[in-house]
């Protein structure tokens, strides 16, 4: 009888781990065609995103300031900038409200 129990379990803990995850391609699939964005994205963005950048933005332009002669006797002024000062500044103002996918850099 135990062993009954046994394969039984087994049994069952192999088809629940097959049937939880036959549902993720659809929810994957249903998250990429809803890429719009929403109202509660766009407010979060407004009060949370868009002055965490200006400060990022503010920040990294003092930050390059003070390394501009490090990264210049390193020869990397420009990647330097780009990362310290564009990138944040493209991050707070150069996108459109509540969308942030394709903005931030693929890691």
């Amino acid at each position: 009888m135990n062993r009954w129990i046994k394969r039984s379990l087994a049994l069952a803990i192999a088809v629940a781990l097959i049937f939880s995850t036959a549902g993720f391609q659809a929810v994957a699939q249903d998250q990429q065609v809803a890429n719009e964005p929403t109202a509660p994205g766009m407010i979060a963005d407004l009060v949370l995103l868009r002055p965490l950048g200006i400060v990022a933005t503010a920040a990294g332009t003092v930050f390059f300031v003070v390394s501009l002669p490090f990264s210049e006797l390193g020869g990397n002024s420009k990647a330097a900038y780009q990362k310290l000062v564009v990138d944040p500044a493209r991050f707070t103002f150069g996108r459109p409200l509540g969308k942030i996918e394709g903005v931030l850099p693929a890691q």
